[in-house]
């Protein structure tokens, strides 16, 4: 299979519960959740934490991989940031991290070609905890990094209404006014 034949979704958990959560990876075909959060757990929704999340997948028939260390939005790797310096617990990782540092990494570049390997086997969703793929390291890092590398992958973002629409569609970047506004069939709106 080539990097045209892949398809990835990105989904964030949000604050779902577990089963609206499998739902929508089921409407969407996904066999495999690449969890690409860089601690994975979730103070506010337990079943998000990995063992419990795993185990929960693993019952449900889909697969779950955990990337974090070379995927994940926050490394301890002090010059990916902008300030070349760790950010303090409750910082806005967003806007701090530097992810076109970050793209230069072996350690990113690994785990994206693990990801590749992954996604061209099964129906592969990356996850992380945002629900807007706007406000997600899952967008302006991996899947900006897929296009620039794999113009041919297909990346969709899955949101929890369960609409569904192409990575593209979101141009601004993280310094910028952050997001698209999506119409009903997925449309730009102005």
């Amino acid at each position: 299979m080539s990097a045209n034949d892949i398809s990835l979704y990105t989904i964030g958990h949000s604050n779902h519960d577990f089963e609206k959560f499998v739902a929508l990876l089921r409407a969407n075909d996904i066999s495999l959740i690449v969890d690409v959060r860089t601690s994975p757990h979730s103070r506010y929704n337990m079943s998000f934490n990995k063992d419990i999340l795993e185990s929960k997948l693993r019952h449900s028939k889909i697969e779950y991989f955990f990337a974090g260390k070379r995927l994940g939005g926050r490394p301890d790797d002090s010059t990916c940031y902008k300030n070349n310096k760790l950010p303090e617990k409750g910082a806005d990782f967003l806007h701090l991290v530097d992810y076109g540092k970050i793209m230069t990494k072996a350690w990113f570049k690994k785990g994206v070609e693990n990801l590749t390997n992954l996604a061209q086997k099964q129906v592969t969703a990356i996850m992380c905890s945002e629900e807007d793929p706007a406000k997600c390291h899952r967008h302006h890092l991996i899947s900006k990094f897929l296009y620039a590398e794999y113009p041919d992958i297909k990346i969709s973002h899955i949101r929890g209404d369960g609409n569904v629409f192409p990575a593209h569609l979101i141009t601004k970047t993280v310094d910028e006014e952050m997001g698209v506004q999506l119409g009903l069939f997925g449309e730009e709106s102005k």
